[in-house]
C-alpha cells in the first residue's frame, strides 16, 4: 500500500470506531478526515459528495471508495495482512452475520436512542420519555438475541472476538456512561461480554475524548 487510506468520520461516531480498530488491530496507518455528526457536518455538501446520504464512515483506499461499516471492515480484513476479525467456520460466520445485521436494523437505532437521551439530546431531536422506554425495550431485546446467538461463547461469534464483537462495543460504551447502564447490562450474559471488550487494546486506544 503506496498511499495511506483516508478515513472520513470524527472519532465520536461508534460506527468510525469500529473501522479505527480494525485498522489498529491490522497495524495499518491511515489517514482521517473529521466529520462531525453531532455538529450536522455529514449534511454538508462536501460530504454528502462522498456519501449521498450524508452517513459516516467513508474509506477511500486502494483506488476506490467504499461507504458503510459492514463493507469497510470487511474489505480490511480480506485485503490487510494481520488476525482476521471474520469468524472461521459457516456457523460461527452465520452467527456473526445474523449479529451484525440485528444490530444495524434493529438495535443501533435503539441503543442510540437510549444513549442520546442521556448524552446528546439534541441530536435525537430531543429527550423524549416515551420515546425512551421504547428504546430501552428494543435494546434490552436486542442484547437478548446478541447472547441468545453468543451461547457460552466468550464472543458473540465464537472464541475470539469479530466484527459483530467490534460493531457493538462501541454504542455499548455509551450506554456505560447513562443511568440506564445497569439496566441494559443485566441482560443476562452482557455483562461479562462487556467486561471482556473492555480489555481488547484496539478498543481501549480508540476510546473518545468526550473532554
Amino acid at each position: 500500500m503506496t498511499v495511506k487510506p483516508i478515513l472520513y468520520g470524527f472519532d465520536g461516531s461508534t460506527y468510525v470506531r469500529t473501522v479505527r480498530m480494525v485498522f489498529m488491530e491490522k497495524g495499518v496507518e491511515y489517514e482521517q478526515v473529521p466529520v462531525n455528526v453531532l455538529a450536522g457536518e455529514p449534511r454538508q455538501p462536501e460530504h454528502l459528495a462522498r456519501h449521498p446520504f450524508g452517513k459516516v464512515p467513508v474509506l477511500d483506499i486502494d483506488g476506490i471508495r467504499i461507504r458503510e461499516t459492514d463493507a469497510i471492515c470487511r474489505y480490511l480484513d480480506e485485503t490487510l495482512s494481520g488476525p482476521s476479525f471474520v469468524a472461521d467456520t459457516p456457523k460461527d460466520r452465520a452467527r456473526m452475520n445474523e449479529a451484525i445485521s440485528l444490530f444495524n436494523s434493529y438495535g443501533y437505532g435503539a441503543l442510540v436512542g437510549v444513549a442520546g437521551y442521556h448524552l446528546f439530546p439534541d441530536f435525537i431531536g430531543g429527550a423524549n420519555d416515551d420515546a425512551r422506554a421504547a428504546c430501552l425495550k428494543d435494546s434490552e431485546k436486542l442484547l437478548g438475541l446478541l447472547m441468545e446467538i453468543k451461547g457460552d461463547d466468550p464472543w458473540i461469534a465464537g472464541a475470539n472476538p469479530s466484527l459483530a464483537d467490534f460493531f457493538l462495543g462501541p454504542i455499548l460504551f455509551y450506554i456505560s456512561l447513562t443511568p440506564d447502564a445497569e439496566r441494559l447490562m443485566a441482560v443476562p450474559g452482557v455483562a461479562d461480554w462487556w467486561a471482556a471488550i473492555n480489555e481488547v487494546e484496539s478498543f481501549k486506544a480508540t476510546e473518545p475524548d468526550l473532554g
